[in-house]
């Protein structure tokens, strides 16, 4: 006769609390990681996004060119908007653009000429450039403007002596944790100013 060893209910508690504290250390485990990589992606995807609109911003500003209303250039400057004038569609109408940053998101603003003569009236069409924008909690400018010695304008009301913009934009989805702030930069030189 043989004998049949079996579990005694003590080893089968023992066993089952094991099992239960691995499942719940990896479980746990898999958890972390998901949130950790899904922060990381979020942040990697918002900093593609970003770095678009800032070559959208710099290629507008490279085709900034006089009003359809006889308009300088630069309607508008200051630390975080600029208003101007180009064609960025190509349908020999100029657009008035305006990128602005309202909180933590920068906005495009298209408004076309219409009329004759040509004037700039409406509200135009707004998308979104970049969101999760940091620079106002940062006392960061988005843009900085330049003369043509090089000198940086602080006077905003002086649109006629921008010949260079330059771009900075701090971007983090989430602040509170890593990784740290993204700052992209860009410059533009303005092509279309007469002398």
């Amino acid at each position: 006769m043989k004998h049949v060893r079996a579990m005694t209910l003590i080893e089968a508690l023992i066993a089952i609390s094991i099992f239960t504290i691995l499942m719940i250390t990896i479980i746990s485990s898999i958890i972390f990681f998901y949130r950790a990589n899904t922060s990381s992606l979020e942040q990697s995807y918002q900093i593609e996004d970003a770095r678009k609109g800032v070559e959208l911003l710099v290629r507008d500003i490279r085709e900034a060119t006089y009003g359809d209303n006889g308009a300088y250039l630069i309607a508008s400057m200051s630390a975080n908007s600029l208003t101007f004038y180009a064609d960025t569609d190509k349908d020999d109408v100029i657009e008035r653009i305006r990128y602005m940053l309202d909180g933590t998101t920068l906005y495009r603003n298209v408004l076309d000429s219409s009329g004759i003569p040509p004037s700039y009236t409406g509200s135009g069409a707004t998308s979104t450039v970049s969101a999760y924008v940091r620079n106002i909690e940062e006392g960061t400018a988005v843009f900085t403007y330049y003369d043509s010695d090089g000198n940086v304008i602080t006077d905003y009301l002086q649109v006629d002596e921008v010949r260079l913009v330059t771009v900075n934009l701090v971007v983090n989805i989430l602040p509170i944790r890593a990784p740290e702030e993204f700052t992209l930069r860009s410059s533009a030189t303005l092509r279309n100013v007469r002398d």
